[in-house]
């Protein structure tokens, strides 16, 4: 390779490894092997371990060694740029993409703004800055219409294997998006002095959030619902405004926890066996209605917050009257809706 100035190469080299986010070592090393490979080439059978190619920082002049013994043929230089050309080139898109993927590693279980870019079968490309991700519909919300040029928040579920290579998948679905919305717009869940116990979620529909804080003088709920609630109304904008979401009291008395979980049902009364994980909860007539929810959905969500399954009976003040009685039950075997998609909960650890 022809020697050029000492300022002209390494502003190069620099400027090549500043564009594509990579260390200018890996750039040299890239641009050496390159030139080695244009040598064996021209000269098919040398040995490989016996050879190596030297490419000089400042000037950009580049040699050929066997052992220690310079073997650089004349006019090399001008070969060695032609054929190296195309393979250092790939060697950089490698690597740069290589410096992508590492820098999103770090961000899965987080969230990223994203746009959406085109669609491709019925999974969903998005541009999320540096790179595409693609949305499956597996992690997208049924009831949720996506077009083009839409900004939206995604969760970055996973970097995966595909069939072009590895793969960034997001989500609109997963839990994890809810989580992360609130250590966004509640300083508390993000600075810790409130943790978010549980989330389920029937995504587009509904969400139970558990929340809890061990220092006094802080509300979990009222700070996650903000005045007038802005925060929570923030957090429902961002899921399209089609999820409603409750925010519960987490406790360790687990009557109360359940109680708490049937809301917005007040005046619960709950009984519970702990040995077979059943509650029994009796709440007003008028109020039987909000307990069940509907086709079932609040108290099948109750039961995957408190993982116990939730017996109802709703009762008249005067308890009597096989008329004034009505039974519901959250028991997801019987439940005519099981065949509906349902995200999983997200239990998270005492701190």
């Amino acid at each position: 390779m022809p020697a050029i100035q000492r300022s002209e190469f390494a502003l190069a080299l620099n400027q090549v490894a500043s564009e594509r986010g990579v260390d200018v070592d890996v750039v040299l090393d890239t641009v050496q092997n390159a030139i080695l490979a244009a040598y064996r080439k021209d000269h098919p059978g040398v040995e490989v371990e016996e050879y190596r190619a030297v490419l000089d920082p400042n000037t950009g002049e580049a040699k050929i060694f066997e052992n220690d013994r310079d073997v650089t043929p004349p006019g090399f230089g001008r070969i060695a740029a032609q054929t190296a050309k195309q393979v250092i080139l790939q060697k950089i898109r490698e690597k740069e993409k290589e410096a992508i993927f590492t820098d999103y590693r770090v961000k899965i279980g987080s969230i990223v703004n994203g746009m959406v870019l085109r669609f491709a079968g019925p999974n969903i490309i998005i541009d999320i800055g540096k790179a595409e991700a693609i949305m499956p519909v597996s992690e997208q919300i049924s009831n949720e219409k996506y077009h083009l040029n839409q900004r939206l928040a995604f969760y970055l579920s996973e970097i995966r294997q595909g069939m072009k290579g590895e793969e960034i998948i997001v989500s609109r679905s997963h839990n994890g998006l809810i989580e992360g919305l609130f250590k966004r717009e509640v300083p508390e869940v993000a600075q810790g002095s409130v943790e978010l116990k549980t989330i389920v979620r029937e995504p587009g529909n509904r969400a139970k959030i558990a929340v809890f804080s061990s220092q006094p003088g802080i509300d979990p709920v009222g700070s996650c619902v903000g005045q007038k609630g802005v925060r929570v109304q923030a957090i429902i904008q961002e899921l399209g405004g089609l999820e409603k979401i409750d925010i519960i009291q987490w406790s360790d008395n687990i009557e109360t926890y359940i109680a708490q979980a049937l809301s917005p049902a007040k005046n619960v009364r709950v009984e519970v066996d702990e040995e077979e994980k059943v509650a029994h909860v009796f709440v007003p007539q008028d109020e039987l209605s909000l307990a069940i929810g509907k086709d079932g959905q609040n108290v099948r969500l109750a039961y995957k917050l408190t993982k116990y399954r939730i017996e109802i009976e709703g009762k008249t003040e005067s308890d009597s009257g096989e008329n004034a009685k009505e039974e519901a039950t959250s028991d997801v075997a019987s439940d005519n809706d099981t065949k509906k998609t349902e995200s999983d909960s997200v239990e998270k650890s005492e701190k």
